[in-house]
């Protein structure tokens, strides 16, 4: 204990660190509060000008179907995958790095917000991996898997992803990881072991992935979802797959809300990689120092100060804790900051492994400098 003990047995310390916790998770999360609603009433016409881009994202889910069609996917775990596409469109008055949501009473214009213009759900693998598999061709072969953090709707999922992909001007098909959040502050929990049961469906859709006309598999994971990845990717090696057939490229790791010492245990259970880890710190990311204190006062690796003892295992390691944010959390820099999404971008488009990833590299930390 910090201090004497009272009548209750209970320190007055813990007390204070418990109630800033259950006061700081009243505000703080990986997305802000939202209506959930991804499809609204009818969209407003608007012309093709005004229009900044048009985005078709995959998405497989460990999500339930949602009883409101609006919001197609909600908060539930469902026991097998789910298949849907999205097309999503980007309004001409978008600034990088932005999403531009609709609020309460506000009409469904596309010139204005990101805008759902098309659900389409599969009820089959084969029927998902058709359609799947004719974008990829059509794109050159380049796939972006994309893994979400703690308390995402679904919506602001498609949101984000579809953020990353304009502004990062990646070319290739993005999917979208979506495993089942709860979307709500005091949900950590919940989504900590939906999380947990989202590991095998990851696999199963990254092996569906490299089965398909896929000549190159990309990962950008957030916060807990870089746990969900971990783990996917230390399944993999166990089963002597670990790159997928050769398959896997860059892994992007956004700061990762996990365990210092159970991430060193995924990397010595998967060696050190042979295609780039890049994992993005922030020693001012209050979203993890929270997160730490949780877990037992337990540094995570997203504000691990160590870089040197990170590096050790064959990652990449970023700091971004100069680097300008957007949120008061400091907890999606990777994506809301217009100079580094950019940067990030350039770094997915590169081919060539390590010897690109190092110029890239060298940039990113120029900016936080």
């Amino acid at each position: 204990m910090d201090g004497p003990l009272g009548r209750s047995g209970i320190s007055d310390v813990p007390l204070k660190k418990i109630f800033t916790v259950v006061l700081a998770l009243l505000v703080a999360g990986c997305a802000g509060p939202q209506t959930q609603e991804l499809l609204g009433s009818a969209v407003v016409a608007t012309p093709v000008t005004e229009i900044a881009g048009n985005h078709s994202i995959f998405i497989a889910t460990t999500r339930k179907k949602s009883d409101d069609p609006n919001k197609v996917f909600d908060g539930e775990r469902s026991a097998t995958l789910n298949y849907a596409r999205v097309n999503v469109t980007v309004p001409g008055l978008h600034k990088t790095g932005q999403i531009e949501r609709r609020s309460r009473g506000k009409s469904d214009d596309p010139s204005k917000y990101f805008m759902a213009s098309e659900v389409v759900g599969y009820d089959t693998q084969p029927k998902f991996s058709s359609a799947l598999n004719a974008d990829i061709a059509a794109r050159g072969g380049r796939v972006m898997v994309f893994v979400h953090g703690y308390n995402t709707g679904f919506d602001d999922a498609v949101y984000r992803v579809t953020q990353i992909v304009h502004d990062s001007g990646y070319p290739g098909t993005p999917v979208l990881f979506s495993w089942a959040s709860g979307a709500r502050t005091t949900d950590y929990v919940y989504d900590k072991e939906s999380a947990s049961v989202a590991r095998d469906q990851l696999e199963v859709t990254l092996r569906m992935l490299a089965q398909s006309g896929a000549r190159r598999i990309d990962i950008v994971a957030h916060s807990l979802g870089t746990w969900v990845t971990m783990e996917t990717l230390r399944q993999l090696a166990i089963t002597g797959d670990r790159d997928l057939g050769g398959k896997l490229g860059d892994v992007v790791l956004a700061s990762p809300d996990i365990d210092v010492d159970v991430f060193k245990s995924q990397m010595r259970r998967y060696g050190k990689p042979d295609k780039p880890f890049i994992l993005l710190l922030s020693d001012d990311d209050r979203a993890l120092r929270l997160s730490g204190l949780i877990a037992g006062s337990r540094p995570r690796v997203g504000d691990y100060k160590d870089a040197a003892d990170l590096a050790s295992y064959g990652v990449t390691v970023v700091d971004l804790s100069k680097v300008k944010g957007s949120d008061s959390f400091n907890h999606t820099k990777f994506a809301d900051n217009p100079a580094l999404v950019k940067m990030i971008g350039q770094r997915l488009r590169e081919d060539d492994g390590f010897a690109s990833d190092r110029d890239v590299t060298d940039r990113i930390n120029l900016l936080g400098q």
